[in-house]
């Protein structure tokens, strides 16, 4: 089942988007204008290192679960132009300025957005989204638990770093919408790489996790997570990668990515 039947899954609207999300900012070194809004969450290196995941030849279906303003989606359109993308996002005011970037970067025929429920299969399917449809799935989940988590008053903020019902439930209902042979990659927090694992079962295999850390031989504090759905092979740690010099500079490595020249050393 095709995943975009026709492109105007969720047409924009003719309702500007909040006026204080006006300023359009400049991502991966200028490539593309991302409208955001200056309260809530913000999209930054978690998002542009997800995006370099893509990999440039990639073809077919590549959603972008919990998508926000589309950041990684459509940093995703950038690396891999033969691709289709879907961006999934519950919350009505990130999806409109989700659509005002589509529609800014001039992505409107490669790129959809998608306004459903994550965890409901119902709401996934009136969103038009099929399950086992996409080939490549970014996601970049709430890090924390709302038990464990002392939680933002701003909504938007909140729905966007604190998950009501924890990991498990976002990344069985991401692996849904991911054919058998797809590939699944997440970014997380790296205390919550045994959280992470337990969470994928027996889903995936061949499991790569690529630590990254401030500077080189300190700390992981992210874990980059790629797996195949249905594989058998074995996990492999990757090597460290590191986003900093000693004197706080990008490593060249790191600047290249946050140019969108270069994509992650998996």
């Amino acid at each position: 089942m095709a995943l975009f039947p026709t492109m105007d899954v969720c047409p924009a609207t003719n309702a500007p988007p909040d006026a204080e999300a006006e300023r359009a900012d400049g991502f991966l070194g200028g490539r593309l204008r991302l409208r955001q809004t200056p309260r809530g969450h913000r999209a930054g290196t978690d998002a542009v290192l997800l995006a370099a995941a893509t990999p440039a030849d990639a073809e077919g279906t590549i959603l972008d679960v919990g998508a926000g303003v589309g950041a990684v989606g459509l940093g995703a359109a950038l690396r891999a132009p033969a691709a289709q993308i879907g961006l999934v996002e519950i919350d009505a005011a990130a999806c409109s300025l989700a659509r005002a970037n589509v529609a800014a970067n001039a992505f409107e025929a490669r790129v959809a957005v998608f306004e459903a429920d994550l965890l409901s299969p119902p709401a996934r399917r009136a969103a038009g989204l099929a399950d086992e449809a996409a080939d490549l799935l970014l996601t970049n989940p709430p890090y924390l638990s709302a038990d464990r988590a002392r939680v933002s008053p701003d909504p938007d903020r909140a729905r966007a770093h604190v998950s009501e019902n924890g990991l498990a439930p976002w990344t069985r209902a991401c692996l849904a919408l991911l054919r058998p042979g797809g590939v699944f990659v997440m970014i997380h927090r790296a205390d919550a790489l045994q959280e992470c694992l337990t969470s994928l079962g027996a889903k995936l295999g061949g499991v790569a996790i690529l630590p990254v850390a401030a500077r080189a031989g300190g700390p992981a504090t992210r874990i980059l997570l790629r797996g195949v759905k249905g594989s058998k092979a074995p996990l492999t740690l990757l090597p460290q990668f590191a986003l900093h010099e000693e004197d706080g500079r990008f490593t060249a490595e790191a600047q290249a990515i946050h140019r969108g020249e270069a994509g992650l050393p998996w």
